[in-house]
């Protein structure tokens, strides 16, 4: 292999690629970037065995066509640091070396593996795959993917569920103790429902590769995989295979009562009494009145504190109880001006409205009052 390119052009596609390859792995083949050099294109592919991507870098000459396999965080790193607007790559004619360079007086000699060992990463299927606007899409991940499980438990709530029905895209996440579920009209028209619970590593490294947000990028809901193309790459999810809980059970229908209050000021009054919680006592307790809402929070480690704000209300009088994470965290999402929050009784889960077709639901929490 035989490749001249343009510096920046490959350290933008080392960085996309080397997010997905794993430091250590029991195939320590996958540790490396595999490069593809073949007209005038070079390609570099990585994965993960459960994400891959193909990522495309422009402004090549390709000399001589060619595979390598290279270790991806030192050719990442060395490529980065060039000063040199042009780098040249090429395999040793023995086959057992690569060799980055740039001007006269920066190289780089990287040991390779052979490129047989590396596992078959499939390319995208243009049959049956639908068009969608690149900010509508990393906006809905940008909505969901906070609300995702992380730590260990069942293993579908690791994921966003992505929907697609008629010209509606959906996406929810959940951990278990909140959920929230974004909704798009889209230029695209399904038969039916597809749906696919997509890994939310995944999802960020689709996110990654969309750096134009006016492309029409495409997906494709697979039997096995969720794939996502772009003008430069091709990336591409092994579908996470469990049940995810059923979502439209868990958002309430009808509510008997609301608020409405000011996000921001709703967010820092949460950060502020925050602050005197513990990670054993991470609670605030909401007392809702009909003008005015007082947020409270203690630990016997560091006391208590309290704070309150106007608000608009419609219900009975109540105190509910919520992690704080779990709502700053919303109010983190949140595009209203003011947020509306509605619930039923203070152990039934309460329902805010973060923006249009943005709902974001949050279990309450049982402390001693």
């Amino acid at each position: 292999m035989k490749v001249l390119c343009a510096r920046e052009r490959l350290r933008e596609g080392l960085t996309v690629v080397t997010s997905v390859i794993p430091l250590k792995s029991t195939r320590p083949a996958i540790e490396n970037v595999c490069l593809v050099a073949s007209d005038d294109m070079l390609e570099l592919v990585g994965t993960d065995l459960d994400v891959a991507v193909r990522y495309r870098v422009a402004d090549v000459k390709v000399e001589e066509p060619g595979t390598a396999l290279i270790p991806a965080r030192v050719a990442a790193d060395f490529v980065r640091d060039l000063t040199g607007d042009t780098v040249r790559l090429r395999s040793k004619g023995n086959g057992e070396g690569f060799v980055i360079e740039s001007g006269p007086d920066d190289r780089c000699e990287l040991t390779t593996v052979d490129p047989d060992e590396y596992p078959v990463v499939a390319r995208f299927i243009e049959e049956g795959s639908l068009p969608v606007l690149g900010a509508k899409f990393t906006r809905l991940v940008a909505r969901t993917s906070f609300a995702a499980a992380r730590e260990a438990g069942r293993y579908a709530m690791h994921g966003i569920l992505t929907e697609l029905e008629g010209d509606e895209l959906r996406m929810i996440a959940t951990d278990g103790r909140r959920l929230v579920l974004a909704k798009a009209p889209v230029e695209a028209s399904a038969g039916g429902i597809q749906r696919a619970i997509v890994p939310t590593k995944g999802m960020m490294l689709f996110c990654k590769v969309i750096d134009d947000p006016t492309e029409m990028v495409r997906i494709h809901f697979g039997e096995n995989q969720f794939g996502l193309k772009t003008s430069k790459a091709e990336v591409y999810a092994r579908l996470i295979d469990g049940e995810f809980p059923r979502y439209s059970a868990v958002i309430p229908a009808m509510t008997q009562n609301t608020f409405e209050a000011d996000a921001q000021a709703l967010h820092q009054k949460l950060k502020l009494v925050a602050n005197v919680t513990s990670a054993d006592t991470r609670a605030v307790k909401l007392s809702i009145g009909k003008e005015r809402i007082t947020i409270y929070g203690r630990s016997a480690a560091m006391g208590e504190a309290s704070a309150s704000l106007d608000v608009i209300f419609d219900g009975k009088p109540t105190d509910i109880a919520f992690n704080p994470d779990y709502l700053i965290d919303g109010l983190k999402n949140c595009e209203l001006q003011n947020v509306r929050f509605e619930f039923n009784e203070k152990n039934n889960p309460g329902k805010f409205t973060l923006g249009e077709d943005y709902t974001y639901v949050v279990m309450p929490i049982t402390i001693d009052t």
